[in-house]
């Protein structure tokens, strides 16, 4: 989020112990390790001098240039004569006026100058020219009240810097001028210049017609029609500066008006054009398929999922994410319907991104607006619309679901948990002023506080949550920095588990290396390996090539030696510890597995070695030594068997023998089957082995 320091300062002035104003360095530093990071400050406007507002009194063509125009423009005190080739300038027009001796952005000096045959004595400016913006089409048009002769830094108040803080999820409460205030006050100790908001009076009483028919989703939505305003009034100079320097351009006086309280408050708002809805408001969900054009001119084909403003007959805008192009504000409107609204996180969070959109609304909306806001809001929006464009109000409409609302988070705060996670004794005083600045209800208890969050802190649910904004106020430099003490009891070995670290170092003395494979496989491959489980797809995979939960460890590894052979690795040994997941009814079936492959040479490449490839009894004896490592060899087989993703003839079950001599299934052996070589991207045998983890973990406890 971008904003004004001016405008900051008019809400809040921080100052330093000593009185002194905190300087725009100090403010950003306080406000990066109080957790909102700054991630640039710049200018407003680039550095220039000489400049003033002027008025072109005279306009004439250049003698000697179509494109050029002669213009004589005022400072006030005397008239200068200026060549100028801006398509805008005219007669009676305010712009900025540089005259001679200015000096612009880039060390660029204003002299006398002489353009084909004319004296110019000076130079009228585009806002690129200022460094104020990229806009270079013309002239920057000034205001017709604009003082002429008064110096343009200071009648723009251009002394100003943007500061961009990088807000973390958690905290959508600061995405609002009045939110950063509140902020930095708290930082600060500092008041805030509360902005005063009266109840605008009725002047008619024409009433909007809304419904909710999705509470859950909107649990509060207000309306008020607004008659006979005046669209295409200017929006005042100090609105469009404000948000311009927030970020968001000027568009017509009624969207500025709206976009000017979202950047204030942090309440999105809408308006429609009243004569565009049939019948009235209607808060629903989308039907599948419905479609809408959005503001953008972006034609969208609506979701189920999606929440949608709608009159009788059609829908008008996608609720908290974007208007519809039909209902909008148009220079045409007349007569609008003002629209604030309190959506429910969850309602919005990913529906945007579905539709490929990302809007300021949603990205407020998704992290939780305070529900507490739009009447104020709706009341702010009306005087400013009043105040710019005229117009006579109607009464605002509300529907509410009050049991849907969020409940404001209720907590209680230990004394001597606090100390403990802090590391410092912090005064009850300083406790109870850190949690009443931060606008939280604080009740003192024997052992502590209970803490009632205001209704804009969603992030406040749980005792730390209280802990972080104490430790965020005090400061984190004021921390003391201290090493963490804990009971740490040495970990059990059982005599009768064989340790990861056995199991790894025996296979590594074997020859193999660990591997560490994605538990999402290519659902072909994992179908060919085995097609006994149906695998689980995942609802938003990375890839195509990654969509499914793997039903064994072999899909991923094959895919980890056919990697290593299209690289030049001509011996592969590889293996693996992880989990396998299986379906089980509605349950998943999370079981503890290892796998390992095998293809290439038998031995390392060398002069004393004669060259053979691996076989499936040197599998068979790796496999045999690690049984050998837990000390019960004697209860295991090799059975000749089937298995859909090894070679029918160079296949074996490994079944182990129970307490009571009943042979289970434990693993599988076998060459990797001919038919899925291309499957698998390779051209020569891999020998593979399966076994669960948790059986060949089993050792033998010795006797005496």
């Amino acid at each position: 989020m971008k904003f004004s320091e001016q405008w900051l300062r008019e809400w809040v002035q921080p100052k330093t112990k000593s009185g002194e104003q905190v300087s725009t360095e100090q403010l950003a530093h306080q406000v990066t390790m109080a957790g909102l990071e700054v991630d640039g400050i710049e200018a407003v406007a680039g550095e220039f001098s000489g400049v003033v507002v002027g008025e072109v009194v005279k306009r004439e063509q250049h003698p000697d240039a179509d494109k050029l125009s002669l213009c004589q423009v005022s400072d006030g005190t005397e008239t200068f004569q200026i060549v100028c080739g801006a398509p805008n300038v005219r007669e009676g027009l305010k712009i900025p006026f540089a005259k001679i001796g200015a000096v612009l952005p880039g060390d660029f000096k204003i002299k006398k100058a002489k353009l084909r045959g004319v004296e110019s004595f000076g130079m009228l400016c585009a806002e690129k020219e200022l460094g104020i913006s990229d806009a270079n089409d013309g002239l920057m048009e000034l205001p017709a009240d604009a003082p002429v002769g008064e110096d343009f830094r200071k009648y723009m108040n251009l002394d100003d810097a943007i500061i961009e803080v990088d807000l973390t999820p958690n905290r959508a409460d600061c995405l609002s001028m009045a939110g950063l205030a509140r902020e930095v006050g708290v930082l600060n100790k500092a008041d805030l210049t509360e902005l005063k908001i009266d109840a605008v009076a009725p002047a008619i009483d024409d009433k909007a017609s809304i419904e909710v028919l999705a509470p859950e989703q909107c649990p509060r939505y207000m309306g008020r029609i607004v008659k006979g305003v005046n669209v295409t009034a200017a929006t005042p100079l100090w609105m469009v500066e404000k948000l311009r320097r927030g970020g968001i351009r000027s568009i017509d006086p009624v969207v500025d008006i709206t976009n000017f309280v979202l950047l204030e408050l942090g309440q999105p708002m809408h308006a429609f054009d009243l004569a565009q809805i049939e019948g009235g408001i209607r808060v629903r969900m989308a039907e599948e398929g419905e479609k809408l054009t959005l503001l953008d001119g972006q034609e969208v084909a609506l979701n189920s999922d999606t929440v949608v403003i709608a009159d009788h007959a059609k829908p008008l805008a996608m609720g908290g994410i974007m208007g519809g192009e039909h209902s909008g504000v148009s220079e045409n409107t007349q007569d609008l319907l003002l629209e604030a609204a309190f959506f429910s996180p969850l309602a919005i969070a990913g529906r945007a991104r579905n539709y490929g959109l990302h809007t300021d609304s949603s990205h407020r909306f998704e992290r939780g607006v305070d529900y507490n806001l739009a009447a104020k809001a709706m009341e702010r929006a009306t005087a400013l619309i009043l105040d710019i464009c005229g117009g006579q109000p109607g009464p605002v409409v509300e529907v509410s679901a009050e049991e849907n609302l969020p409940k404001q988070a209720q907590i209680h705060l230990r004394r001597a948990r606090a100390e403990l996670i802090l590391g410092i004794k912090l005064e009850d005083s300083e406790i109870e002023d850190i949690l009443t600045r931060l606008g939280m209800q604080v009740t003192a208890t024997e052992d502590g506080w209970d803490v009632i969050a205001p209704s804009y802190r969603f992030d406040m649910a749980i005792e730390p949550d209280l802990i972080e904004e104490l430790a965020r106020i005090h400061g984190y430099e004021n921390l003391p920095v201290r090493i963490p003490t804990a009971a740490s009891p040495l970990a059990r070995l059982p005599e009768n588990r064989l340790p990861m670290g056995d199991l790894r170092r025996q296979m590594v003395a074997r020859g193999y290396q660990e591997a560490i494979t994605y538990s999402f496989v290519d659902p072909q491959i994992q179908k060919a390996m085995d097609p006994a489980n149906a695998p689980i797809a995942l609802l938003n995979p990375i890839s195509t090539e990654m969509s499914v939960m793997r039903t064994d460890l072999l899909a991923g590894l094959v895919q980890a030696v056919s990697y290593n052979l299209k690289r030049q690795q001509p011996r592969v040994r590889l293996f693996e510890t992880g989990l396998r997941f299986i379906p089980d009814g509605d349950k998943l079936a999370q079981i503890p597995t290892l796998a390992f492959a095998a293809t290439g040479s038998r031995q390392a490449q060398g002069w004393a070695e004669p060259a053979a490839d691996v076989d499936f009894f040197d599998v068979k004896g790796d496999v045999e030594a690690l049984l050998a490592r837990t000390g019960t060899l004697k209860q295991y087989r090799f059975v000749a068997g089937q298995h859909p993703a090894l070679h029918p003839g160079q296949t074996a079950i490994i079944e182990k023998a129970d307490e009571n001599g009943q042979w289970a299934t434990v693993g599988v052996i076998g060459a990797l089957h001919p038919s899925l070589y291309k499957t698998v991207g390779t051209k020569q045998s891999i020998i593979l082995v399966q076994l669960d983890l948790e059986a060949v973990r089993e050792t033998a406890i010795p006797d005496f």
